[in-house]
């Protein structure tokens, strides 16, 4: 999605908070102020640990953990084709720290749209 949407989209979910009761608007942004990530942290944490550790932050727990295990094979085996192994892997997360932004906000509009859809019941 581009910036352009999601901002749409965040704006759509944005007046749906606002037509919920004053109750539900009262937990929706309980749940929300706990459960949104921050787009920098993301970036930080791709940024200096291309390990996958961007990934755990967001949840995604398996890719998390594959990029994980192969950064650790790389190190370990870094005088064999562990060097190889760690360049595949930055090559494949890099350009993840140039979309932080919008993969962060993409997550949190999906937060708020499921935060929404429990509220509402639909």
């Amino acid at each position: 999605m581009t910036s352009e949407q999601l901002n749409a989209q965040e704006e759509q979910l944005r007046s749906e908070v606002n037509a919920l009761s004053p109750e539900q608007r009262k937990l929706f942004y309980q749940q929300e102020k706990r459960l949104v990530k921050d787009p920098d942290t993301y970036a930080v944490l791709n940024w200096f640990f291309a390990a996958g550790l961007h990934h755990f932050y967001l949840g995604r727990f398996q890719r998390g953990a594959v990029n994980l295990t192969l950064m650790l094979i790389g190190i370990l085996t870094i005088y064999s084709f562990g060097v190889f192994l760690i360049i595949v892997v930055l090559l494949i997360e890099l350009p993840q720290l140039f979309k932080s932004q919008r993969i962060v906000h993409q997550y949190n509009n999906q937060v708020m749209a499921d935060i929404l859809k429990q509220l509402t019941g639909s």
